[in-house]
């Protein structure tokens, strides 16, 4: 069997829950065709380059598969026709990635140098709005 990745992007106003029952139903399509999926990332809510279908954002998951050429066709397939995913995209991979994916490793970068400056990224060099109201 050969490694996939295969990442896609939900519609802007569905619910986590929602955006996880997408992920669910992609793993039994996979595992009902003899196929098995290694591992599930939900990258969150992200802005995207453009706008796709009027959304300005999507849900990204990606799932590693471990799987034949036909359920990655099936699996394409039943993406194509789900209205709630807006786009897909399934690569071929040599090996799929020990620990965290880079989007996940990025994530918690950007969480730790947030926390490192403070909640707000307050540079602390000139007064807040509210402290200028204050002063005057």
């Amino acid at each position: 069997m050969a490694l996939y990745e295969h990442v896609f992007l939900a519609r802007q106003d569905l619910a986590q829950a929602q955006v996880d029952a997408l992920a669910e139903a992609a793993t039994k399509i996979v595992e009902d065709h003899n196929g098995k999926v290694v591992k599930t990332e939900t990258w969150g809510l992200r802005s995207i380059a453009y706008r796709i279908a009027k959304n300005r954002k999507a849900h990204y998951v990606m799932l590693e598969i471990d799987a034949p050429g036909d359920t990655v066709a099936e699996l394409e397939r039943q993406s194509q026709i789900n209205e709630d995913i807006i786009r897909y995209m399934t690569v071929k991979v040599d090996e799929h990635e020990n620990g965290p994916s880079v989007m996940m490793r990025k994530q918690e970068r950007d969480r730790e140098r947030r926390a490192e400056r403070g909640d707000r990224g307050d540079r602390g060099d000139r007064p807040r709005r509210d402290r200028e109201e204050e002063l005057a």
